[in-house]
């Protein structure tokens, strides 16, 4: 008799483009979201998790977390949605920003989803847009610099299509193989 999976989502969101995807993905695959400053699952009670964060300045805001719940994440099938900047014609900084982040144990670049974010400047703490001015300085491409200076907004739903269909085919392939 096959085995049922059970998902969860962890999402660390600083402006709430993480939380967003979060909640689409949630509604999509009808796995519970948990953050994990306040609402920490028990990890041992869920076979798979989606992991999403953003990341800012190279740094994803799960990397302590990841640190610390190396061990524990390493028996479970992880997904990773990240929410940042760096597009996906930008393999290198992916690769690197994974690299600097995701404990090596843990890493699992095929289950990894970058995802374009949002930027509302008004909405910066100070610190943050701060860093960002700095950044558009020191950057030399003039359309990336222009890009750090306004609003963006990349966020779609359809972006999360491959995740979605990442996990919906882990889930059937495992209860197909399980006994």
């Amino acid at each position: 008799m096959p085995k049922n999976q059970k998902g969860a989502i962890i999402c660390k969101s600083r402006y709430g483009a993480a939380r967003q995807y979060a909640e689409w993905l949630g509604d999509r695959l009808d796995l519970p979201i948990f953050d994990p400053d306040t609402d920490a699952p028990q990890l041992k009670d869920y076979d798979y998790l989606v992991i999403g964060t953003s990341v800012y300045v190279g740094k994803m805001l799960l990397k302590k977390w990841l640190d610390h719940h190396k061990d524990e994440l390493s028996a479970r099938k992880i997904f990773y949605f990240v929410v940042c900047a760096t597009p996906g014609t930008e393999k290198n900084k992916q690769q690197k920003i994974i690299r600097d982040n995701i404990p090596p144990n843990l890493i699992n670049e095929p289950s990894t989803f970058f995802l374009p974010g949002r930027l509302k400047i008004r909405q910066l703490s100070w610190r943050d847009w701060l860093i960002l001015q700095l950044g558009a300085r020191m950057e030399k491409d003039p359309q990336k610099k222009a890009a750090m200076r306004h609003d963006m907004d990349g966020m779609n739903i359809d972006y999360l299509d491959p995740l979605i269909q990442a996990v919906r085919t882990f889930v059937t392939q495992d209860n197909q193989v399980a006994v």
